[in-house]
């Protein structure tokens, strides 16, 4: 009759647990590929227009306009009756007679000297790049940031997987307890403590689930707000691991990634930029040369049509552009020492990233080449000898305590393998998830 009652309560106990997993099946399931497309979708032209590549493109396009030719027209000695009688070849004579206003006609153009021009074009050209380049750095981060994200989800799913089956396990403990209870296989002391670990055990599975409410707003809030996001649900996967470098020594690293970060790539191309431009503020002393040129027809003259062409030359006598050149000399050194600290933190990125990696892949080794089993037969064989009275309610309960732990520690060992592994990618500049976007 008894195990009749038992089977019952069991039974109830494994539709319960089915009707919360029921429940989280309402959720939507993603993979990181469909996160990554979202935050793409969503927030490539935020990245786009901060780090300012169409405005870098039209400068670029102003750098290298010529100036525009001026037209001008005057007119001149205006009275009611210009130039009576005028002298000049080609008006009449006649006292009487007017031979009309002057008019002049002109036309001048600027004459860039000392290859003015083209420091600008190139100048303007390495600010493009360097805004492209830091575009790519931003995917770089961007993409860390979401995975990141992701698998701190997926880490806060599992944690609460783990905490609704040891609550699970406890309520038919619990149960069972109350059968053995009323026919006196264990003491009521017991029983209790039995029941204190499943209420502990119902509390720490109230607080898995807020913490993947939580782990879901933050990549709510990261893709920015799609629908539906906070039903979102990591899907249990693990990239595949591929050679990107962990065999190598570390300065084969840090080799590689100062010569692929993009990062260092846009300061580098910033000091190109601000050398173009010191080299532009020492030109700006050779004047540039205006060319003057026009038509006159002007009665007063001696001849009444007539040309006449010039030029026009500033004079660097007082003000030498001086200031222009300090300031851009400070402008250069100052984007040197930012190339000199960018390939710094690159190398202490790289160390500590490699390190990172190579300490939680052994640490998941040592999980998967024992620990984690050994946890395991260690909680069946304190149940078995719990269930037959061989062994203290304390030895029971501290046996499932040292099976969640484990199981909490290789969990978040399987996360910090994950993220140290993409965190060792990023510091690289190699690309594993990211999407082939153009800017």
């Amino acid at each position: 009759m008894e195990n009749k009652r038992f089977k019952v309560l069991a039974m109830a106990l494994w539709l319960s647990l089915f009707s919360s997993i029921d429940a989280y099946a309402q959720d939507l399931e993603i993979a990181l590929d469909d996160a990554l497309a979202m935050f793409y979708q969503r927030n490539l032209d935020l990245i786009a227009a901060q780090y300012n590549i169409d405005q870098a493109q039209a400068e670029a396009i102003s750098a290298g306009a010529i100036p525009n030719p001026t037209l001008g027209v005057q007119i001149a000695e205006i009275s009611s009756k210009p130039n009576m009688g005028a002298a000049a070849s080609g008006c009449n004579h006649d006292p009487n007679a007017s031979c009309g206003v002057a008019e002049i006609y002109s036309f001048s153009q600027l004459i860039e000297v000392a290859g003015k021009r083209g420091l600008r074009i190139e100048s303007s050209g390495f600010a493009t790049q360097a805004a492209e380049s830091d575009f790519r750095d931003a995917l770089r981060i961007f993409s860390n940031l979401v995975s990141d994200a992701y698998y701190d989800l997926l880490l806060m799913q599992k944690n609460r997987w783990l905490a609704a089956e040891i609550f699970q396990h406890y309520q038919q403990l619990t149960s069972a307890n109350q059968l053995r209870l009323k026919s006196g296989d264990i003491a009521e002391s017991d029983f209790l403590r039995v029941k204190m670990e499943a209420t502990r055990a119902e509390s720490e599975l109230d607080n898995a689930q807020a913490a993947v409410e939580q782990a879901q707003a933050k990549l709510a809030m990261i893709l920015r707000w799609p629908d539906n996001s906070l039903k979102f649900v990591a899907k249990e996967q693990w990239p595949t691991v591929k050679e990107i470098g962990q065999q190598q020594s570390k300065q084969q690293l840090i080799e590689l990634a100062l010569q692929k970060r993009p990062d260092l790539l846009a300061d580098k191309q910033r000091a190109e930029q601000a050398d173009k431009q010191l080299e532009l503020a020492r030109r700006l002393k050779y004047p540039d040369v205006t060319v003057n040129a026009g038509y006159a027809r002007d009665p007063s003259n001696n001849a009444l049509n007539s040309f006449f062409v010039g030029v026009n030359v500033p004079v660097p006598v007082f003000y030498q552009y001086q200031g222009e050149s300090d300031k851009a000399a400070v402008a250069l050194n100052q984007n040197r020492l930012a190339v000199e600290q960018t390939e710094l933190n690159i190398r202490s990125e790289v160390v500590g990233a490699l390190a990172s990696w190579q300490s939680a892949d052994k640490i998941l080794k040592r999980f998967n080449e024992g620990l984690l089993d050994d946890a395991q037969a260690v909680r069946k064989s304190a149940e078995l000898a719990y269930s037959k009275g061989a062994t203290s309610v304390l030895d029971f309960i501290e046996a499932q305590r040292s099976y969640k732990n484990i199981m909490r520690d290789y969990y978040a060992a399987m996360i910090n393998r994950t993220n140290a592994y993409y965190d060792l990618a990023k510091s690289l500049a190699v690309e594993l998830n990211a999407p082939q976007v153009k800017p």
